[in-house]
């Protein structure tokens, strides 16, 4: 019934001395250099360009682009999404190059795929490439194994004059 035990009594364990609360130390205070963050980012969500959008003049990000409108520029992204209703009359550089619309211009990408209801006018530089049926495709394809690395070719140098 009862017992010298301090099991049931309310308060600290005679094993366990209350601490003093410490201040916080000098180097808590600082961001430590090798913190990582416990959730990784989120990938932002793709840019869309809609069916209404007309737009003169270049377009480059790093991230994703889905146009659906009018595009007279170039345009260089990660992964580019044409939609069937979209127009680009410029090059075309990107990792991913998807084509349900219309391209009037040159397109380099390491993976380009034309869908079925793709137009393309211009040349294709790729690494790999995916024409489905029915994609209408007027130019030329050339595969290199960095098709990114190279910008526009430029002019070839013209002949001296000569008087003559």
């Amino acid at each position: 019934m009862f017992s010298k035990s301090k099991i049931n009594e309310p308060g600290p364990k005679a094993a366990e001395t209350p601490k003093p609360a410490a201040a916080p130390a000098p180097a808590a205070a600082a961001p430590k250099a090798d913190f990582k963050p416990t959730a990784p980012k989120a990938k932002p969500a793709a840019s869309v360009l809609s069916s209404d959008l007309h737009i003169t003049g270049n377009v480059k990000t790093t991230g994703d682009i889905q146009v659906e409108g009018t595009v007279e520029g170039d345009i260089r992204a990660h992964l580019l999404t044409v939609g069937e209703t979209a127009t680009i009359k410029g090059e075309i550089v990107a990792d991913d190059v998807v084509i349900n619309g219309r391209i009037v211009g040159r397109v380099r990408g390491l993976k380009v795929r034309l869908t079925s209801t793709a137009r393309v006018e211009g040349d294709i530089i790729h690494k790999t490439i995916a024409i489905e049926s029915g994609a209408h495709f007027e130019g030329s394809v050339q595969r290199q194994d960095d098709p990114l690395s190279g910008g526009k070719t430029a002019p070839a140098p013209a002949a001296p004059a000569t008087e003559g």
